[in-house]
């Protein structure tokens, strides 16, 4: 079973990347930076919602794993040195591969729908309204709808294995920085964390005091839409990509320190 957590081993330097949302232009453009920037002992963490409320899902994730192969040929990069993590996008459309097994299907697809995820199905050729009509059909019709669906995106080179193998967060072995998506329980241990990291903690933003060892918590998703803020123990990297705003991307060395933070 994969670790739900991605230990960083022996790299110096540290690039995330806030969501993304489809948002396939911006995603070119930091890409670029990056491979100008990077060097041998770097890392680089997505920061999950690749994909959902921008049109450009699965080219967004064919960029990505395009630009992986690039630079880890020009680096003669280990595998470990790209890290995905799981975000809100992500586990909606994990769940809709599910919908068959939920009780109340077609309430679970009208708030992924709400969310953003009609615009994942669309980029792999799927109409979320056919969705709501096999909805009304019983569960046997819709165990067909997810296999299909399952099939359109092993379709794509890499897709499928991209999706198997998101993790929850990620940390250097110096344990002074932590990487989510959205959120996590500051109550609790890593060990003993939830769906927190995605679906986000009440109050988090507001968090001021370091979090066990880790003195810097930086997520790709703020609902607020702010950016980040270097003075704050959160640094948030997102400012609307998929609404109409720019990715953001922040460079960090592994004892949480911010180099750089980049929008595109």
């Amino acid at each position: 079973m994969l670790n739900k957590f991605s230990k960083l081993e022996d790299c110096d330097r540290i690039w995330a990347i806030g969501s993304i949302h489809g948002n396939v232009d911006s995603i070119q453009k930091i890409h670029k930076v990056i491979f100008s920037e990077f060097k041998a002992n770097d890392t680089i963490i997505y920061l999950g919602n690749v994909i959902g409320v921008g049109p450009e899902s699965s080219s967004s994730v064919n960029e990505i794993l395009k630009f992986r192969a690039e630079i880890m040929g020009k680096f003669k990069l280990k595998p470990n040195s790209f890290i995905f993590l799981r975000g809100a996008q992500e586990e909606m459309l994990t769940k809709l591969l599910e919908l068959h097994l939920s009780p109340n299907p077609k309430e679970i697809l009208t708030w992924m729908h709400e969310h953003g995820v009609d615009k994942t199905l669309s980029s792999y050729g799927m109409d979320i309204n056919d969705l709501y009509k096999t909805c009304e059909l019983g569960t046997v019709l819709i165990s067909k709808w997810t296999t299909k669906a399952k099939n359109l995106i092993n379709n794509y080179e890499g897709h499928s294995d991209y999706f198997s193998y998101l993790v929850h967060a990620s940390f250097p072995n110096t344990e002074k920085i932590l990487f989510v998506n959205r959120g996590v329980d500051t109550s609790r241990p890593l060990s003993a964390q939830n769906d927190c990291f995605w679906w986000g903690f009440h109050n988090f933003s507001k968090t001021s005091k370091p979090y066990y060892n880790f003195k810097k918590l930086v997520r790709g998703y703020d609902p607020k839409k702010t950016g980040p803020n270097k003075n704050e123990v959160v640094c948030s990297l997102y400012k609307g990509s998929g609404f109409g705003g720019p990715i953001v991307a922040g460079l960090f060395s592994s004892n949480a320190d911010i180099i750089d933070i980049i929008e595109r």
